[in-house]
């Protein structure tokens, strides 16, 4: 069954560390099946009253795979990159199969 990351990048500082995380996350996310669906995309809200700023979805083939990458040696070695530069609010979520 499929789960997804949702994370909602409330504030950014674009700054050299964040230009790094950009550059090493696709290959963390390799490891683990992992591929970015939505990455600050246009949004619109049409319900209820969440104001998500920059809304990124990455899909996994599993919620053990999610788990595997985020604890992972290799993610946990960038998320810091993220972490000090960014305000998230952060998810795993299972799918469903169709």
């Amino acid at each position: 069954m499929p789960a997804y990351a949702v994370v909602n990048v409330r504030e950014i500082v674009e700054c050299p560390e964040m230009t790094e995380y950009r550059a090493r996350v696709q290959a963390t996310l390799d490891l683990h099946g992992g591929r970015f669906l939505v990455r600050g995309g246009e949004l619109e809200v049409r319900e209820g009253e969440w104001q998500p700023e920059r809304l990124v979805v990455i899909e996994f083939p599993s919620m053990e795979h999610a788990r595997a990458w985020y604890d992972s040696p290799e993610y946990q070695a960038i998320v810091g990159l993220r972490t000090r530069n960014s305000r998230t609010d952060f998810l795993l979520v299972e799918g469903f199969r169709r």
